[in-house]
């Protein structure tokens, strides 16, 4: 066991922005106190065009391709790291949260790729990775995985918000950690805005100057998901299951598409803030700098202290967190919560390559 750790976390999430890469330290004074953390370095590298299409189609591709597509983007995140890495001293080994291409619990099924064989061998460091796998096989959701590090890195806020391709919430609910998926955020928003030339709606000017359809909110709002108790995860099977039809189907301008979806999730989470009397919240992920969005919650919940950190948290918490999990798991504490994900216990998870 140690005291201190220089760990580089990376993340890859449902809304294809890129690779995050955050090098975190962490310290604590001795094995019984807590940590604490800082954050050295970020980076986020974009996907190729050619890679961001791949990824975002893998779900229909064959095992042979998925094979193939798990080296590519191994080698693409290695390079990154490798480059990252260059004159910041040591480095005790990388987490990496790969990219998840199938997330299907209920199925048993969840896969992340990015060949942590082919980041171990290029940038020389130990990785630790398939951080979801182990919960799920210990019959929970696999996800989200991130309500440890709100849990023991910001405790202190009530609850944490993240806001990427889908919006998920954690907080302490009588006595235990408790985190789900609410439903899709920049997963849609992107969507929609692509449809009108942008990669997103900046600021979330396009969705305030459109007007909200009541027809589709209401159906939006009526999606089974929605209704189901914790544990619960969402992937991009699920949004195109269930969203995206509502979405394809109605009709009127993009705009006012947007400004629905807006406040389809704002809806969604002000219930979850507004029935378990969450005041103080923090809010990361690319949806923080959605201004529209953020404005339209604070009115919804008017009782509660929305809490945008710096940009450095904002964007790269995620790749922190699992620096974090990675920590644990190098230290063989349990890094997955069965109070978050419906597991039969606490997990262990990832994989250990190169120690």
């Amino acid at each position: 066991m140690k005291n201190y750790y220089r760990i580089i976390g990376t993340m890859s999430g449902t809304s294809l922005d890129g690779l995050d890469m955050a090098l975190a330290t962490f310290e604590r004074e001795n094995p019984e106190s807590a940590w604490s953390f800082s954050i050295e370095k970020t980076q986020t590298v974009p996907y190729s065009k050619e890679l961001k299409e791949a990824l975002k189609h893998a779900i229909s591709y064959s095992s042979d391709q998925i094979i193939r597509l798990d080296w590519q983007l191994g080698e693409f995140m290695a390079m990154a790291i490798q480059r990252f890495k260059y004159g910041v001293g040591p480095v005790d080994f990388v987490a990496s949260h790969g990219h998840t291409i199938f997330h299907q619990p209920d199925k048993g099924v969840t896969l992340q790729i990015g060949s942590a064989q082919k980041i171990q061998v290029i940038t020389g460091l130990p990785v630790v990775n398939n951080f979801r796998q182990a919960d799920v096989k210990a019959g929970g959701q696999g996800a989200p995985l991130v309500p440890i590090g709100d849990r023991d890195l910001f405790g202190d806020f009530d609850s944490a918000l993240n806001l990427g391709g889908i919006a998920n919430i954690s907080f302490d609910y009588q006595g235990q950690r408790i985190a789900y998926d609410i439903c899709p955020f920049n997963m849609a928003l992107n969507e929609l805005a692509s449809q009108l030339g942008h990669e997103f709606d900046y600021a979330g000017k396009m969705a305030a100057s459109g007007t909200v359809n009541s027809s589709l909110l209401e159906r939006l709002n009526q999606i089974e998901y929605l209704k189901k108790p914790w544990p619960k995860s969402l992937g991009l099977e699920d949004y195109k299951a269930f969203w995206k039809p509502e979405l394809d189907h109605s009709d009127g301008r993009i705009e006012d598409k947007l400004a629905t979806c807006v406040i389809h999730a704002v809806e969604q989470i002000g219930a979850a803030l507004n029935q378990f009397d969450k005041k103080r919240v923090l809010i990361t992920g690319g949806g923080a700098y959605n201004r529209h969005f953020i404005e339209s919650l604070q009115q919804y919940c008017s009782n509660c202290e929305i809490v945008i950190p710096e940009k450095t948290v904002i964007e790269f918490k995620e790749a922190l967190v699992f620096a974090y999990l990675g920590l644990l798991r190098v230290e063989g504490q349990p890094n997955c919560l069965a109070s978050v994900t419906g597991a039969r216990n606490d997990v262990l998870g990832g994989d250990l390559i190169g120690f």
